[in-house]
C-alpha cells in the first residue's frame, strides 16, 4: 500500500493508467478480429453519428481509447506519454484527467457535429491536452520559461493541424474541438500548481463549454438525422 501511495505522489500516474488502459483495449480489439475491421471498431464503441442518434452516448467517450491499426496507436502512445507528463506535472492527477477524458468527449461532439465519418483515436484528447497548455501560456505569459514552451507547443499544435488538412482520413474537426475544449476546460479547472486564474475568465470559459456542446449536439441531430 505505501508503495502506490509514493507512486501516485511521485509518478505521473494517471497518465500511466490511461496509457495502459489504451494498450489494453488495442489488445481486445486485435482479440475480436483487428484493429482495422470496421465491424470490431463500431463493436467497441467508435463514433458512429446514426448510433448516437439513437442514443449510443457512450460513443462520444468511448473513442478515446479505441485505434486502428498499429502504427496509429504507436504514434498516439508516446504523445499520450510525453504530453501527459507535462500536463500532469502542471495540473495534477486529477485535473490532468479530467482535461483528457472532458477534451476528448468535447473533440468528438464536434466530429459528431460536422462529420459524417465513424472514426476512433485519442487525437482528440491529446489536442485537449495542447490545448490546456496553450491556456498555461496564454494565462501566465510573463513566465520566461512557460512563454518558450508554449511557442514550442503552439508551432506543434499549428504543424499537427496543418497536417491533418492535408492527409486523408484524418479527423480534423475531432482535433480541433478536442484543442478548443482543452482550453476552455483548462480555465475551469485551473492550475493552481502556477497560479491562480480569475474566478469570472473560469465561470466564462465553463458557461461557453456547455454552450458550445449543446449547440454541436444539436447541429449534428440536424445534420444527420
Amino acid at each position: 500500500m505505501t508503495e502506490i501511495k509514493r507512486w501516485w505522489q511521485t509518478q505521473p500516474a494517471v497518465t500511466h493508467i490511461l496509457l495502459g488502459l489504451t494498450v489494453a483495449v488495442f489488445l481486445v480489439e486485435w482479440l475480436l478480429g483487428g484493429s482495422t475491421v470496421s465491424y470490431v471498431l463500431y463493436m467497441l464503441g467508435a463514433k458512429n453519428d446514426q448510433a448516437i442518434i439513437a442514443g449510443q452516448w457512450w460513443r462520444l467517450f468511448t473513442p478515446i481509447f479505441l485505434h486502428m491499426g498499429l502504427m496509429h496507436i504507436v504514434v498516439n502512445g508516446v504523445v499520450i506519454y510525453f504530453m501527459g507528463m507535462q500536463i500532469e506535472a502542471l495540473f495534477g492527477h486529477w485535473r490532468m484527467l479530467l482535461l483528457y477524458l472532458l477534451g476528448g468527449i468535447s473533440g468528438n461532439v464536434m466530429s459528431f457535429a460536422l462529420s459524417p465519418n465513424q472514426s476512433v483515436g485519442a487525437s482528440t484528447a491529446i489536442f485537449a491536452l495542447f490545448g490546456a497548455f496553450l491556456m498555461v501560456g496564454e494565462s501566465f505569459w510573463e513566465n520566461p520559461v512557460i512563454r518558450q514552451l508554449t511557442r514550442q507547443f503552439l508551432l506543434l499544435t499549428v504543424m499537427n493541424l496543418v497536417f491533418d488538412i492535408f492527409s486523408t482520413g484524418i479527423d480534423i474537426w475531432g482535433h480541433v474541438g478536442g484543442l478548443a475544449g482543452g482550453f476552455l476546460l483548462a480555465y475551469v479547472v485551473g492550475v493552481p500548481r502556477i497560479g491562480q486564474i480569475p474566478r469570472t475568465k473560469r465561470i466564462l470559459a465553463g458557461i461557453t463549454l456547455v454552450i458550445a456542446w449543446i449547440a454541436l449536439v444539436k447541429l449534428g441531430f440536424t445534420n444527420w438525422q
